[in-house]
């Protein structure tokens, strides 16, 4: 059986559901796909910092969608022994600490009221001719098939499926960017990075997004609730004092203020993990294929700026279906401060002087607060 659909959203994590929710205000229909079941409960969790800063909490209330959780007041760079910090407070407003399953649920639900259909299914293959993009499906478990029905999500059993435009919005390790012949040279192993996140069932010490800084990682602290917190962190290949940590505790030894912060605080739920971060595209476009979100190309999670640059790049994608080289020009201006500010600062904290990154921050506070303020919008 051949389903005919407007745009076929493959991923539907946020940048997706905000790219369906788009297409759907645009009056097409929409079908979203993603290869986890979870996608049909609207309960797809991420190994992120879970910070929405000041510009990325606008762009999701410009949604619809206003999820729970725990403001957030400014940045607060740190060194790993806590001796000396650069504390910086939005200028136009906090920003919100925001569990990633509690946004997605949001989304999720915004998604479906504005008529976009979601499937638990994985793309198998990807042609196109001028006027569509065939694709096929397979189901879950990798059997040629239909999609879990349930949470809201779709029951349809189509294996091909012929859509106008495919978004390919299946992030790092994309799918779609593959099919379409659009991946990048791959970085050096030396040049890439790695992500972990965890969660301490402890009350928020600070409204600061908290950013430890130590010889070779940074340890992200946000305060995602009243009783929760959510550290992320950064490291080369290895993790934190060269070895794959594999539990909360590892993995903050080498921030000793965060770790006697969270001395006898357990972690709370499952200890996820990212990478290699960086990836590169070719383009951003083939034929009738656009690529959203970290699927189009990524730096480093180093600037907190993710789901901000997705969510502006879900727009424009929507915006330009007809026009591959707008959404070409439209995508460089959205991640232009993203990807000039995390390439330098990744080329600086890899270098012999990543050490003075806190004391100046601490030193120049004009300098720190044009920083924090240009990644705050």
């Amino acid at each position: 059986m051949t389903e005919h659909v407007d745009v076929l959203v493959v991923g539907g994590g946020p940048v997706g559901l905000a790219a369906a929710v788009h297409a759907r205000d645009a009056g097409h229909d929409v079908l979203v796909v993603d290869r986890r079941a979870a996608v049909l409960d609207g309960a797809l969790d991420k190994a992120c910092g879970e910070g929405l800063l000041p510009g990325a909490l606008a762009a999701v209330h410009d949604l619809g969608v206003d999820p729970p959780g725990h403001p957030l007041a400014g940045i607060s760079y740190r060194s790993a022994d806590g001796a000396r910090h650069a504390d910086h407070a939005f200028a136009a407003g906090p920003g919100r600490g925001v569990r990633r399953t509690a946004l997605h649920a949001a989304l999720h639900a915004r998604a479906l009221e504005a008529g976009a259909r979601v499937r638990h299914a994985t793309v198998r293959e990807l042609d196109q001719d001028p006027d569509c993009v065939d694709v096929r499906l397979a189901g879950p478990g990798g059997d040629d098939g239909g999609g879990d029905d349930g949470g809201g999500g779709d029951s349809g059993t189509a294996t091909h499926v012929r859509a106008r435009w495919v978004l390919g919005c299946d992030g790092l390790h994309s799918t779609v960017r593959r099919l379409a012949g659009l991946d990048g040279a791959p970085y050096r192993a030396a040049a890439t990075r790695y992500g972990l996140r965890s969660h301490h069932r402890v009350a928020p010490w600070s409204d600061y997004v908290e950013v430890h800084w130590s010889a070779r990682a940074e340890a992200y602290v946000t305060p995602v609730a009243p009783d929760l917190v959510g550290v992320a962190v950064l490291a080369p290949r290895g993790g934190p004092g060269g070895a794959a940590p594999g539990t909360a505790e590892d993995h903050l030894a080498d921030f000793p203020e965060l770790a006697d912060r969270l001395a006898g605080v357990p972690a709370a739920g499952k200890v996820l993990g990212a990478g290699p971060l960086r990836r590169r595209a070719r383009r951003r476009t083939a034929g009738r294929v656009r690529l959203v979100g970290d699927a189009s190309g990524y730096v480093d999670a180093l600037t907190g700026e993710g789901v901000r640059v997705g969510l502006a790049q879900a727009q424009a994608a929507v915006r330009h279906l007809d026009d591959p080289v707008a959404y070409e020009r439209a995508w460089s201006r959205a991640t232009r401060d993203y990807r000039v500010l995390t390439t330098g600062l990744l080329a600086w904290a890899s270098s012999p002087a990543r050490g003075a990154i806190v004391p100046l921050a601490a030193t120049v506070p004009p300098l720190y607060a044009a920083v924090v303020e240009r990644l705050a919008r």
